[in-house]
């Protein structure tokens, strides 16, 4: 069984930074494509920020020279660095991979900016 568990939000003012992690078990972490999605209230999920096994990113345009994704094979885990939030980034995150045929989540971690 895969079972992604993410961790690390809060509540940050405007300006802020938080850093999320995510820890995978039951796959052979580093040869997945690990993503970050989020979903605010009343909009649909969207997606963040992608690191594939070679370590290359990809960040969506509003994230992007703001949030870094990265990931650590050796402990199964991929973080989201997350700079200057604004309110409009509060939402909650998930982890997600593809994996054995099955599109994998985890159950999210709430992130709320306060202006």
């Amino acid at each position: 069984q895969v079972y992604l568990a993410e961790s690390g939000g809060g509540l940050v003012q405007a300006g802020g930074s938080l850093r999320l992690s995510c820890a995978a078990s039951g796959i052979n972490f580093k040869i997945y494509t690990m993503n970050w999605h989020r979903q605010a209230p009343g909009k649909q999920r969207e997606l963040v920020a992608t690191i594939n096994s070679g370590g290359a990113t990809n960040y969506a345009d509003v994230v992007a020279g703001r949030f870094t994704i990265s990931r650590d094979n050796a402990w199964n885990r991929v973080y989201l660095q997350m700079n200057s939030l604004q309110p409009e980034d509060t939402a909650v995150y998930y982890c997600n991979t593809q994996a054995r045929g099955s599109d994998v989540w985890g159950r999210g971690t709430q992130v709320t900016v306060s202006s």
